[in-house]
């Protein structure tokens, strides 16, 4: 009986990190699922410059609104986002919910605008991201588009990792 219950304890021990980890990895990618389903809640809505929603948006207003329902307070201004969060150390790191930068110019590094991933495609590398454009308001697009290409210049992570 004592034998039984020792091995019973010890295969509890074993499995516990793994139950652990395995809830905190399904309960922060729940998070990032809601973040997008809320931020694709906004899609269509038109962009204007100093805009803070609900109902029009800049692309850092936008994204701050965004993060801002779920309990983040960041910044409205995406040279600052850039600062904000985890760095995250290379594209093919990036997970849906981080947030993306891109230059205001194809080659230069100045900040000039921000959205947040969508979903990931590894093995084509590259990912889908939601931000107010200027043209289109509130949108989704591939990071894969020439002129985004050209532009990105890293991420940030707010949101907890989700292990893979």
């Amino acid at each position: 009986m004592r034998s039984r219950l020792s091995y019973l304890l010890l295969a509890l021990c074993l499995l516990w990190p793994v139950s652990a980890a395995a809830q905190r990895d399904s309960s922060a990618v729940a998070l990032a699922d809601s973040v997008v389903a809320y931020a694709r809640s906004f899609l269509g809505q038109p962009y204007k410059l100093g805009a803070s929603g609900p109902t029009e948006f800049d692309c850092s207003s936008y994204t701050r609104y965004v993060f801002k329902h779920f309990g983040y307070d960041i910044t409205a201004y995406s040279q600052v986002q850039f600062r904000e969060g985890r760095e995250v150390p290379s594209y093919s790191d990036l997970q849906t919910g981080d947030l993306v930068f891109f230059g205001k110019r194809a080659g230069v590094r100045t900040i000039g605008h921000v959205g947040i991933v969508v979903s990931v495609d590894r093995e084509r590398g590259s990912f889908t991201f939601i931000h107010a454009s200027v043209r289109g308001g509130v949108m989704e697009q591939s990071s894969s588009h020439p002129y985004f290409l050209m532009r990105y210049v890293g991420a940030r992570r707010l949101l907890p990792d989700q292990e893979e």
